[in-house]
């Protein structure tokens, strides 16, 4: 018979306690990789069923907040801000409100000869693709060139105005992000 030594014992007991704990593991991984996709597919198609509700809907109501899945699995429930949150197009890019155009823009009732009057900010967006010619831009791309990149704000006002143009036919939507001069 041979003779096995206390310490050479426990650590048999060691790893084969290890061993299973592996095992039961890596079963517990496949089921959250499988639970992770089925949860990932859904979220796209809501999202993009989401973007296409929004188009249809009257500009006074806010888009309602998203995030992207990277971010749902990075955050805890409780850090899901109640604010607005952001389209499909406007979640690659971090976007939100745009509050601050709508100040702009409601502040302009209309020129004398009865036409409407843009808020500063659209009328600066309008002249940058005009501009622009035929070039795809981000959102964050013409809030730099409108000295408007220096807080996430004001980028949203940009993002908030831009989808707002979108709806109004005045400039398109040529991709995820991506906004180009409205042909005439």
């Amino acid at each position: 018979m041979v003779s096995v030594t206390p310490k050479a014992r426990n650590i048999e007991i060691t790893a084969e306690g290890l061993q299973e704990d592996l095992a039961r593991l890596e079963i517990q991984k496949q089921a959250l990789e499988r639970e992770l996709a089925a949860v990932t597919a859904h979220f796209g198609s809501v999202q993009r069923a989401l973007s296409a509700l929004q188009a249809l809907m009257p500009e006074s109501v806010p888009p309602a907040p998203a995030a992207r899945p990277a971010d749902v699995v990075a955050e805890a429930p409780a850090t899901v801000a109640p604010a607005t949150v952001p389209s499909a197009d406007e979640a690659e890019d971090g976007a939100g409100d745009g509050d601050e155009d709508r100040a702009e823009d409601a502040s302009g009732a209309g020129d004398a000869d009865g036409s409407k009057s843009y808020g500063k900010l659209t009328e600066q967006i309008l002249a940058y693709f005009a501009d622009a010619g035929n070039t795809d831009v981000r959102a964050r791309d013409v809030a730099s060139a409108l000295g408007r990149d220096t807080d996430s704000g004001s980028i949203n006002a940009v993002r908030s105005t831009l989808d707002r143009l979108v709806g109004q036919s005045r400039v398109r939507r040529v991709g995820r992000g991506l906004y180009r001069a409205a042909k005439r």
